[in-house]
């Protein structure tokens, strides 16, 4: 099902559902640049066929949520977290399992900090946790630290240019133990590109304030599950283990080789312990 939920100042955010609503509800609350399309449709059907109640939806300046001219965004992370309440409501699901990914990673702990009552567990994946000293932790690979720079260069208003630098892209975060399939994800990237009408005003997310300083995952009471690669170019997996160990009675699952992606030969993993750590929160 998709529905659009709206929100003051005239923001559309576009949602979508798979599987029953009678089963538990687990948001998937993507990263920086990323649509909802980046929780692919078998990624999304397979948790829907562990027996949950899927929802995904468009970050501002993504997809087919409102947009803002390039450079120029009028929201903060704040505000992308009230969004996520906002879906929560519109498709009347009053405690949700939150996955997020990355930056998705970051506002999902934001969300379950703030809004605890509407969480009832909390998995991430490739991120790094907010409110801890993480400043003697690896930081981003400086291979990574070069490509991310010629992002400078980029027209965003010419299509070619934007799909060969997000393949590219793709391809940086890819993981080591398994193949890069350039050709379907040009194919992907292509249809992203399209569907939003241009991936420039996605460029403002790397603009946002970061309104964290006053939290800590220490605080987190809900159950928590960390995913990580073992090769993560932007959060090496050392924050996943700092994160992991911050929070007492929390699971961490290393992905062997994984990079910064949701790679389909690692989705069996990421799926099983995903639907096993709702399983338990269930029945506690």
């Amino acid at each position: 099902m998709q529905l659009e939920i709206s929100r003051p100042g005239n923001v559309r955010i576009a949602t979508q559902t798979f599987g029953e609503k009678r089963n538990p509800s687990a948001l998937l609350v993507m990263g920086a640049m990323a649509s909802m399309l980046w929780w692919p449709d078998d990624f999304c059907q397979a948790l829907a066929e562990k027996g949950l109640h899927v929802v995904r939806y468009d970050n501002r300046d993504t997809g087919l949520s409102t947009k803002y001219p390039p450079g120029k965004p009028t929201y903060a992370f704040g505000d992308m977290v009230d969004d996520a309440v906002a879906v929560l409501d519109g498709h009347d699901v009053g405690k949700a399992h939150v996955v997020g990914m990355s930056m998705g990673g970051m506002l999902a702990q934001m969300l379950a900090l703030r809004y605890p009552a509407r969480i009832a567990s909390l998995s991430t994946i490739s991120t790094s946790p907010i409110g801890i000293d993480t400043s003697k932790l690896p930081g981003m690979t400086a291979a990574y630290q070069a490509h991310s720079a010629t992002g400078g260069d980029v027209d965003w208003s010419n299509r070619a240019q934007v799909i060969e630098f997000m393949v590219e892209d793709s391809r940086m975060l890819a993981s080591m133990a398994h193949p890069f399939d350039a050709a379907r994800l040009r194919g992907f990237v292509s249809r992203d590109y399209d569907r939003a009408g241009g991936l420039a005003s996605a460029t403002n997310h790397f603009m946002l304030v970061d309104g964290t300083a006053s939290e800590s995952i220490r605080d987190l009471s809900a159950p928590l599950l960390v995913i990580h690669g073992t090769a993560d170019p932007i959060f090496p997996v050392e924050h996943g283990r700092a994160f992991a160990s911050a929070v007492p009675g929390s699971r961490l699952v290393e992905v062997s080789g994984g990079g910064h992606e949701l790679h389909r030969e690692d989705w069996p993993i990421m799926i099983d312990a995903i639907a096993e750590h709702v399983r338990t929160a269930v029945e506690a």
